[in-house]
């Protein structure tokens, strides 16, 4: 029995070496990405303008990391606190709060070369070579234009200063090492040529595959793209989940016309959709709406859909909200 016992100790302490040495060559060895690039961008008034249109638009970057009103239909921006960050998008993977990317220098990004905010974006490190959380979506941002990356960062860089500390973000373990390997060097994209509308769609489509497609093991679910069933915390209680936006007639858009699905974002960024006011338990969607409704073009907006409708029809039928009440964690 001794001997055994001996034995046993052996082999868990060897587990227990393995284990630290696996632990700390992550640590040291990832992310494995580049240094930032020492550029520095000269901004015209039409790169500005294109990067406020991806900025507010496909990309996102304003709702993010701005503060909407979840007491008003389809949440609408909080004017005032355009870049402000804040906002925890951990979800189960720790505390992983949006950065403030406004020009403050203190709480800000108003430190930073354009090369550093260029990394970030694209490589999914921060000032200092940490990793961001993937809810970040540098995976996509990385295959974009690289003249569009630089647009946005111009466009950033006019966002009034907001002096808002955000606490560093705290990943929970495994994600913590996890979160270190996935970050690469970029893989841009030139923007598709004009004629290309199905690739023109895709290239719009960051926000439909990071919120509509499931994953596992940070990795597509090939047969499930666009299928939906996401699931999100609702912002006034229970759980919300992405709608199947693959071309199935029955559980998904497939029944929908170019027409009405541009509709869909006009109306849904109506002051009389926005204003309709929403209490504690009652349905309210994180769908950035009102950014797409408002912002992005009918012509490029039938762009993404003509994308949807050539990919595959996927069967999954949907419940878009369960309240609080009917919802236990488990």
């Amino acid at each position: 029995m001794n001997k055994f016992f001996k034995y046993f100790i052996y082999f868990f302490i060897s587990i227990m070496v393995i284990a630290a040495a696996g632990y700390f060559y992550i640590k040291i060895q990832f992310p494995k990405v580049s240094a930032a690039p020492d550029m520095k961008i000269v901004p015209t008034a039409e790169m500005v303008n294109r990067g406020k249109y991806l900025a507010y638009g496909f990309a996102s970057c304003i709702d993010c990391h701005s503060d909407n009103d979840y007491n008003k239909l389809n949440a609408p921006l909080v004017e005032g606190t355009e870049g402000k960050g804040g906002r925890d998008y951990g979800e189960g993977a720790g505390f992983v709060p949006a950065a403030n990317i406004t020009s403050d220098i203190q709480t800000g990004i108003g430190g930073w070369t354009d090369g550093e905010i260029f990394r970030a974006i694209t490589m999914g490190v921060d000032k200092n070579g940490e990793p961001l959380g993937p809810m970040m979506p540098y995976m996509f941002f990385r295959n974009m234009d690289e003249n569009d990356i630089k647009a946005i960062i111009a466009y950033i860089r006019t966002l009034p200063a907001i002096n808002n500390k955000v606490p560093k973000h705290e990943f929970n373990f495994p994600v913590n090492l996890i979160f270190r390997t996935i970050p690469t060097n970029p893989d841009f994209k030139k923007f598709p040529d004009s004629t290309d509308i199905v690739s023109i769609g895709n290239y719009y489509s960051i926000g439909c595959k990071a919120c509509h497609s499931p994953m596992e093991k940070g990795e597509f679910i090939q047969d499930k793209q666009f299928a939906g069933g996401l699931e999100f915390p609702a912002p006034k209680g229970g759980i919300v989940r992405s709608a199947n936006i693959s071309p199935d007639e029955e559980t998904g858009i497939g029944k929908w016309t170019k027409d009405q699905f541009i509709h869909k974002f006009r109306t849904s960024a109506s002051p009389e959709v926005t204003g309709i006011t929403v209490k504690e338990g009652e349905f309210n969607t994180i769908m950035p709406w009102t950014y797409y409704g408002n912002v992005c073009t009918d012509e490029d907006l039938g762009a993404v859909y003509d994308y949807l409708m050539s990919q595959k029809p996927v069967k999954n039928y949907v419940q878009k909200f369960t309240p609080p009440d009917k919802y236990s964690s488990k």
